[in-house]
């Protein structure tokens, strides 16, 4: 960044971003921000690391300061919150410059200007590889109308919104692109951007909540391992019928030609779909498929809650899949 200074991209930086909303009291060119919210506030922070949770080489700098942004807000989506705010630490390696930081954050604002999510500042840094830590702020009217994953009880019913299983097989197809030729070019680009460009789902999670879900989690490590960290937090054990598992297009010829036994073995252990998997008492599932559908996303009945612990995954024909899913640190 040798044509710029710090303090002359900051400021550049500064003026690429969206309105502040009315809850910004204090944006971005301050020592710190300053909010007034009201209410509840949830609060979450996610990395994004070149090599670790994307590849440069594979996506455009814009997608990938979108990307950041989408699955950071997902968490807020698992939560049933209003998202409000977005603060961003970029750290640049030496070899992106003021127009590749630029091209970054309008992928970042790109994604803050549909949502409605304000961006009042953050921190820039070099680094040793390209990275994002993204914190986003949401809001509630109360903390009771916020979802934890700790509200399962025996006797709920298991709700999965939208598809799952696209973003591992998108995966495959950007390390083995002979993979492909199994499925036409039009359903590989969907799967790929299924990896590429997730949709955090704030309207579906404020929809799950106001019907009344008892606990929720995205989908970032895969349904399985994912399933298993909402039944531990409750204290119950979860059934999942491999048959109802709601499974993108073009994942089950992907995985049988990668050597999986059927689709749905990728699509338990595969992660970053960041679909929503939530609990909900059995009276009120009607109207929570109602409430995601109203928001223009399927959902699926996949399962049940069970006293006990641990998941328990059946395939169609009676195998137990393993409940497996993706470690950031393995």
């Amino acid at each position: 960044m040798a044509e710029m200074g710090e303090f002359e991209l900051l400021a550049r930086l500064r003026n690429r971003l969206p309105k502040p909303s009315a809850r910004v009291v204090l944006g971005s060119g301050d020592d710190a921000a300053i909010t007034e919210p009201g209410g509840a506030t949830a609060t979450s922070v996610d990395a994004s690391i070149d090599g670790v949770h994307f590849r440069r080489e594979q996506m455009t700098l814009a997608a990938i300061g979108r990307r950041a942004l989408a699955v950071a807000l997902s968490d807020l989506a698992a939560l049933g919150a209003r998202a409000g705010e977005a603060y961003t630490v970029l750290g640049l390696p030496e070899d992106l410059g003021e127009s590749d930081a630029l091209e970054i954050l309008d992928g970042i604002a790109g994604l803050a200007s549909e949502l409605g999510v304000t961006l009042p500042g953050g921190d820039l840094t070099r680094a040793p590889a390209l990275s994002l830590a993204i914190t986003v702020v949401g809001h509630a009217s109360s903390p009771a109308e916020l979802i934890a994953r700790s509200g399962a009880d025996p006797g709920d019913v298991l709700l999965l919104t939208g598809e799952i299983g696209g973003a591992a097989a998108g995966l495959l197809l950007a390390e083995r692109p002979r993979l492909g030729g199994s499925v036409t070019e039009a359903t590989a680009g969907l799967l790929r951007r299924r990896l590429s460009d997730p949709s955090p789902r704030l309207a579906e999670g404020a929809a799950l909540a106001e019907a009344g879900a008892s606990a929720m989690i995205d989908l970032s490590d895969g349904l399985g391992a994912d399933a298993g960290h909402l039944a531990e937090a409750s204290g119950v054990a979860l059934r999942i019928d491999a048959a109802l598992l709601p499974i993108s297009e073009g994942v089950e010829a992907i995985a049988r030609e990668a050597g999986y036994a059927e689709g749905s073995e990728l699509a338990v252990s595969g992660g970053e779909d960041y679909e929503l998997l939530a609990t909900v008492r059995s009276a009120r599932v009607d109207a929570a498929i109602d409430a995601v559908r109203s928001a223009g996303t399927a959902i699926s009945r996949i399962g049940e809650v069970l006293a006990g612990d641990g998941v328990e995954i059946s395939s169609a024909d009676g195998r137990r899949l393993s409940p497996g899913g993706y470690d950031q640190l393995s």
